[in-house]
């Protein structure tokens, strides 16, 4: 895949609407950023948590989505994430990586930073279904 973004924009509007740029996927691994809207702001002029969360949840799905077999789908089963500090920022970054994958069931964390500072911090558990 060429153009993460493009590609994966194609199959997930959520992901164009957010503005989530996919850097990099790579066998249980992604990066991504998103450039902060004025939209995304909450009352406080803060990041919404609701864009961090899927900021984390996109990633880790992409994650896990570089890791499947043909003819598996994975989709988010639980997330708990914890927001460490404040993001008043102009973009975010995320990385996600798998730290253990089943049958049925993969593990993953995140992490949301603004340049060096961590923002948030995430565990997620997906499943792994089978389309056939």
């Amino acid at each position: 895949m060429q153009n993460y973004t493009e590609e994966i924009r194609k199959i997930s509007p959520f992901v164009n609407l957010l503005g989530l740029t996919v850097e990099k996927i790579d066998n249980g691994f992604c990066r991504s950023s998103v450039e902060i809207k004025k939209d995304f702001l909450n009352k406080r002029k803060i990041v919404h948590g609701g864009v961090i969360y899927s900021m984390a949840d996109i990633s880790m799905g992409l994650a896990v989505y570089s890791m499947l077999q043909p003819g598996e789908e994975t989709t988010t089963a639980e997330i708990k994430i914890n927001y460490l500090r404040p993001a008043a920022v102009k973009s975010l970054s995320c990385e996600a990586r798998v730290l253990s994958k089943g049958k049925t069931l993969a593990v993953l964390e995140a992490e949301v930073k603004d340049a060096d500072k961590l923002i948030a911090k995430a565990l997620g558990t997906f499943s792994i279904l089978k389309l056939t």
